[in-house]
């Protein structure tokens, strides 16, 4: 059941600090606390061995501690992991760690469910249950970090915020989050490691230029013409093609970051060259990189995955053109742990590690 007392990892040193001296103790008992919270990752103030139990008993009467709950862990047959948590107010989220020959990335979720109900997406098909808090965030990278070293003895390279919800609809607590993953006391990942996808709420992307942040940002494209991309996407209606690009026209003004595009190909929907024409033309609006995404099945009828020679042939297009692109394969799909598919099998995951 969620707690009526205040979540304390919602404080800042500053307010912490603050908060414990109004309670009657020195100021440095708040950097213990921090450091308790977000370096040795404490899950119950009890575990604080060096604080005393005065201060224990303070913060237990005053706090709690918003810990996710590692639930289920199932291993793919190509080596990615997707793991099931449970917060503590009982909502249930899905990370996954993707493994490659040169990094070792982190796919976290921002919020439990989703409002935006894109139609190739599982996620999409839920309700929006909950904002992820700041901590909610930083627990899957601890987790999936965990993991990573336990299993391949390798650490962390990337993080890429792509699970499920947008990232932009949980705007401060996903800011929050990153300063305490990039912040060199802390976590000290580097901000160029960090990937932020968005389906395209192009108020946010601007202030994301005001604030003039150092992380990726990728946008979710999968059509470069209105009609097309309101069809799948019905953020389009409100926040539509000419708009997104003036938007990242000054994210990238203000930041000087190169945004990529993804571009899920679906079968006869938006691979065909004209499709490839208007990407190549919408693209040129700021420096790019293209991934393109096959199509991975959430048990809907409407879309199939793009054939291998279209695919080659959409490529061939942008690249003749002078754009960068990827051809993107999905890691996990036998797990439902690839793209689009987090969420569409939620309750049936099975503890297999």
């Amino acid at each position: 059941m969620p707690s009526e007392k205040p979540n304390i990892r919602n404080l800042s040193l500053v307010e912490l600090t603050e908060a414990l001296v109004q309670g009657g103790f020195p100021k440095f008992r708040a950097s213990q606390v921090f450091d308790w919270l977000w370096k040795q990752h404490a899950a119950n103030f009890s575990s604080m061995k060096n604080i005393g139990a005065p201060l224990i008993a303070y913060l237990e009467s005053h706090y709690h501690i918003d810990r996710l709950a590692l639930d289920t862990v199932q291993k793919s047959s190509d080596k990615t992991i997707k793991c099931g948590f449970n917060t503590i107010d009982s909502q249930v989220i899905e990370g996954v760690l993707i493994p490659t020959s040169k990094r070792m990335t982190a796919c976290i979720s921002s919020q439990a469910g989703c409002s935006l109900s894109c139609a190739f997406c599982a996620t999409g098909k839920l309700k929006l249950m909950k904002n992820l808090s700041a901590g909610e965030l930083v627990d899957q990278v601890v987790v999936l970090n965990e993991l990573a070293t336990t299993n391949y003895g390798i650490p962390l390279s990337n993080i890429v915020l792509m699970g499920m919800g947008e990232p932009l609809l949980n705007y401060k607590n996903v800011i929050s989050a990153l300063e305490i993953l990039t912040d060199p006391n802390r976590f000290n990942i580097s901000p160029r490691r960090i990937t932020l996808s968005t389906a395209g709420i192009s108020k946010m992307i601007m202030k994301l230029g005001d604030e003039k942040v150092r992380f990726n940002l990728a946008l979710s494209l999968h059509a470069a013409d209105d009609k097309k991309r309101s069809e799948v996407m019905e953020i389009n209606d409100s926040n539509n093609l000419a708009s997104l690009r003036e938007a990242l026209i000054y994210f990238h003004e203000r930041t000087g970051s190169r945004i990529t595009f993804e571009y899920i190909l679906f079968h006869a929907f938006n691979d065909s060259i004209e499709d490839a024409a208007n990407l190549a033309i919408f693209a040129r609006c700021v420096p790019c990189k293209i991934n393109i995404i096959e199509y991975n099945s959430i048990g809907d009828s409407r879309f199939t995955k793009a054939t291998e020679a279209q695919t080659e042939a959409f490529r061939e297009f942008l690249e003749r053109r002078n754009l960068i692109v990827n051809v993107r394969r999905s890691r996990g799909k036998d797990i439902d742990a690839a793209c689009g598919q987090l969420a569409n099998k939620i309750n049936q995951a099975t503890k297999s590690l």
